[in-house]
Formats: C-alpha cells, sequence, structure tokens
C-alpha cells in the first residue's frame, strides 16, 4: 500500500494553507472558551499525524474498501437514534470505546471516498439510467438519518458534496440542466410552503430561524438575537479588532451575547478581537485551501482522485461559505462549523483526514508541480 514518493511532489502549499487556518482557530477557540484550547490543540495534532499517514498510502488501493466505507457509515449513522447522546435537543452524537464522536462529520469523508470509486467503476456508463439511480439512491440514506437527528446543515452540506461529485463525475450538462429547472421552482415552492404558519415540512424552531432571518427586527430578542450580535461584534471590530483575548465587558464572549461562541459563531469572535483583517486572512485561506484542492483534482492520475479533491474542495468551501454567511447575516442561522476554525474535535479530525487523501491524490498527479 506505501509506495516511493519524491519529497518535491508533496503539496506543502496546502499543508502550510491548513495548518494556518487552523492555528488561527485555535487562538480563536481559545479566546472564546479558554478550557477548551487544549482540546483543539490535541485535536490539531492527532488530525495532522493522521493526515502524513494516510497521504502516504496508495489511495486507489484503499478505495477498493469503498463498500466497507459505505456500510461502516451507515451502522455508525444508525447508532445515534439507538445509542446517541441527546445535547442541546439533538441527538447527533455517539460515544464507542470510550470515545465520543459525531457520525454525520465522518460521514461527508467516507461518502466521498465510496463514490469515488463506485463512479470510477461506472464512469463508461454514468449517465444511463440505472447508474443515476443508484447514485442517487445510496445518498438517500445517510441524508435522511443526518436530516432526522435533527441536522438540516449537514444534511444540505451532503447534499451539495454529491452534486460536486456528480458533475466532477461526469454527469451529462443535460441532466444538470433538467436538475436544476426542476430544482429551482422545487425550492420556491419549498419555501413559500414553510413560511406558513402551520406547515410540517421542517421543525417549529427551523422555520422560526428562517423567518428570524427575513424579519430580523421582529425576532430581535429571540431566535435573530445571536445573528444581530454576530455582525455587530464582527463590525465593531474595524480595521484591526480589540486585541487578542480582550476583556471589555461588552464583548461578544465576555457579555455572554452568543451562547457557544467557540463553534458555529466563532467568525464573530474572530472579527472582533482580529478586525477587517483577521476576517479577510480567514476568508482567504479558505478559498485559497479550495483552490489548492481544485488544482489537484485537475491534475489528478485518474477519476477517483479528482472525485476525491474536488470533494473536499466543495466540502471545505461551501461549509466555509455557509458558515460565513450565517454569522454576517447573509444566511439564515444554520448551526455549520467553520472548516478548521471552530472547536469539534470529530470535524477537525476528519477534515484532516480528508486532506490527506488529497495530498496523496496530488502526489500521485499525472502532471507534477
Amino acid at each position: 500500500m506505501l509506495k516511493q514518493y519524491r519529497i518535491r511532489d508533496y503539496d506543502f502549499k496546502l499543508v502550510i494553507l491548513v495548518i494556518s487556518l487552523t492555528v488561527i482557530g485555535i487562538f480563536a477557540v481559545g479566546s472564546a472558551k479558554e478550557s477548551m484550547q487544549k482540546t483543539q490543540i490535541a485535536g490539531f495534532i492527532l488530525g495532522l499525524f493522521l493526515m502524513v499517514v494516510i497521504s502516504l498510502f496508495d489511495y486507489s488501493v484503499l478505495l477498493k474498501l469503498y463498500w466497507l466505507c459505505y456500510v461502516g457509515n451507515i451502522i455508525l449513522l444508525l447508532l445515534v437514534p439507538l445509542m446517541g447522546e441527546s445535547i442541546n435537543g439533538a441527538q447527533r452524537w455517539v460515544e464507542l470505546f470510550g470515545i465520543q464522536f459525531q457520525p454525520s462529520e465522518t460521514a461527508k469523508i467516507l461518502l466521498i471516498l465510496f463514490y469515488a470509486q463506485f463512479i470510477m467503476k461506472h464512469k463508461e456508463k454514468l449517465n444511463t439510467f440505472k447508474n443515476i439511480g443508484l447514485c442517487c439512491l445510496f445518498i438517500l440514506p445517510p441524508l435522511i438519518l443526518i436530516y432526522k437527528q435533527p441536522n438540516l446543515s449537514m444534511t444540505i452540506v451532503l447534499a451539495v458534496v454529491f452534486c460536486v461529485i456528480m458533475f466532477v463525475g461526469g454527469a451529462h450538462w443535460k441532466l444538470i440542466i433538467g436538475v436544476l429547472a426542476v430544482t429551482v421552482p422545487a425550492f420556491i415552492i419549498v419555501l413559500s410552503i414553510i413560511l406558513q404558519p402551520d406547515q410540517d415540512l421542517i421543525k417549529g424552531y427551523q422555520q422560526t430561524r428562517i423567518l428570524a432571518w427575513l424579519y430580523p427586527e421582529e425576532y430581535a430578542t429571540t431566535e435573530a438575537y445571536q445573528q444581530l450580535n454576530s455582525i455587530m461584534a464582527i463590525g465593531s471590530g474595524q480595521l484591526q479588532g480589540k486585541g487578542y483575548k480582550t476583556n471589555v465587558i461588552s464583548s461578544v464572549k465576555n457579555g455572554n451575547f452568543i451562547s457557544e461562541p467557540q463553534t458555529d459563531f466563532i467568525f464573530a469572535v474572530i472579527g472582533e478581537e482580529f478586525g477587517f483583517i483577521g476576517t479577510c486572512a480567514v476568508i482567504v485561506l479558505v478559498i485559497l485551501i479550495t483552490l489548492e484542492c481544485i488544482i489537484v483534482a485537475r491534475k489528478s492520475k485518474d477519476l477517483a482522485g479528482s472525485i476525491i479533491a474536488a470533494g473536499m474542495a466543495g466540502l471545505i468551501g461551501f461549509q466555509g461559505f455557509l458558515n460565513i454567511g450565517v454569522t454576517t447575516g447573509l444566511l439564515p442561522n444554520t448551526g455549520v462549523t467553520l472548516p478548521f476554525v471552530s472547536y469539534g474535535l470529530t470535524s477537525l479530525v476528519s477534515l484532516y483526514i480528508g486532506i490527506g487523501f488529497v495530498l496523496n491524490v496530488g502526489l500521485q498527479c499525472k502532471n507534477k508541480y
């Protein structure tokens, strides 16, 4: 499984970008909730180790276990309703062998690996009704299981990653246009339905979040409270911010204006303490990591490698956009973390594992850097 690689072919640029973003996250988490900083550092060290190890294994060999990835993923997601721990009204966590983790985070990586090999094996006939149908059929169980946790934001992220995978995998442009022709009107219809008071498509708190986003002044003291405070915190940082671990009582973390600022609203902490410069640094790093994964995808030796790298690009890029969009008020509050920055061991380690596969794809690129 191990191959001989040249050190000059290792994508150190991607490694530096990922580590830089993670270090910013470690400092931000330490400011938001100092007691969690050491745990985040431990997750970074573990993730970095796994990334390096995985990057040296031939992904083509590992992908032969693609059905194990899929079945294992479904089993882990099924364990959530059976023995998962409920936190803040959501059942998303499972404890196995003394380790607590979030299966929905590992699901994203496992599904990218599964589809990389599945589409690779059927690439000549991907656009047949049978294979397109199978691809859609296989994504439904994890989507449903994650949605029922409930975790709508992660369901959306996974659905977008699936679309990226299908596009890179070679789905015909006519099929893509057809899907968009159905999806866009369907989205408008669904949005109009869920805004009705007696709807049952989504849960009540999810509907309230959308209404709070559309009419923030009416929910300023309830559902829109966190988003409005997040926007004010980012704006108050101005150009250079108020300084790391600011002790201003009116700050977003010291004043308890946002619950759990170390996760979903970590970008607000960065904006307040590091200002416009800090937020731009985070946005630029997310974009550069996404672009670097796309570059690797374009140079991959085979379709499976392209899907792995492009899938990670879609995951990091879209999830980053979603988190920053929420904290700046551009999108409804969805409760999704900022890749490599927000606190969360499962998320951080899973992303590093995904980057490890991208690095291995890069080591075997047909056109070296």
